[in-house]
């Protein structure tokens, strides 16, 4: 029977053990609640507002001064200062064109084709006159050279 009496005797001490455990549950949990609480509310921050109440007079701001921005001011406006804008300036840029100048500039790859196909012709042409004709080649060129200088003459 001594046996019964420390089982009993071990449940009474588990059962004491079980309560402790449950009142410092209880404690921490209506601590933590309490601290929650008191996390949770905000406190009133004023800033216009003057308070009558000592305890919320903690919670005031300080009054601020305003910050003097003259030195500041005065940087900008010294950087928005017009500097020479006679050396910024690039004359070419400024110079008046002819009103066609656009349309020159866009058709002159166009040009360029052009005067590449025409020389070509030219040639075959040239070679087409020569192997038609009997005269000798030398007596060609000559020919052709003489009416060049003559069409420069006129130019001039």
């Amino acid at each position: 029977m001594s046996d019964v009496g420390s089982l009993a005797e071990a449940a009474r001490k588990r059962k004491e053990r079980l309560k402790n455990l449950k009142d410092k549950q209880n404690t921490t949990e209506s601590e933590v609640a309490e601290s929650e609480l008191s996390e949770k509310l905000p406190k009133p921050v004023f800033r216009s507002y003057r308070p009558h109440d000592e305890n919320l007079k903690e919670s005031l701001l300080p009054t601020t001064k305003p910050e003097d921005v003259t030195e500041k001011v005065k940087d900008q406006l010294e950087a928005t200062k017009i500097k020479d804008v006679v050396e910024e300036v690039d004359l070419m840029n400024l110079a008046p064109r002819k009103p066609d100048w656009d349309l020159k500039r866009d058709i002159a790859k166009k040009l360029e084709k052009l005067e590449r196909r025409t020389q070509r012709a030219i040639a075959e042409l040239i070679r087409d006159r020569l192997q038609n004709s009997d005269q000798d080649l030398a007596l060609v060129v000559n020919a052709g050279e003489a009416i060049a200088r003559t069409e420069e003459d006129e130019d001039d």
